[in-house]
């Protein structure tokens, strides 16, 4: 998986669970709408700036957004 899928997916789920639409998460992170929406579907990389601006509305931490999911049964496994 790429570094932007997983930030896609992160932070759509991290939007959703914090119950904010696109044009909310977008207006209390001081960015566009269009921008939130494409970084949800991996067209843009967001700056370092944006991924931080972007967690703490969301509440998260920005290495949250960028943390890749864990595949079962890998952890604490060599190779």
């Amino acid at each position: 998986m790429e570094i932007r899928e997983v930030l896609a997916s992160n932070l759509r789920r991290s939007r959703k669970a914090a119950g904010l639409s696109q044009e909310e998460l977008a207006h209390r992170a001081n960015i566009d709408r269009t921008y939130i929406s494409a970084l949800e579907r991996c067209v843009y990389a967001a700056s370092i700036d944006v991924v931080g601006r972007l967690a703490q509305e969301l509440g998260v931490e920005p290495a949250d957004l960028l943390r890749r999911p864990t595949k079962p049964g890998k952890a604490g496994s060599a190779g």
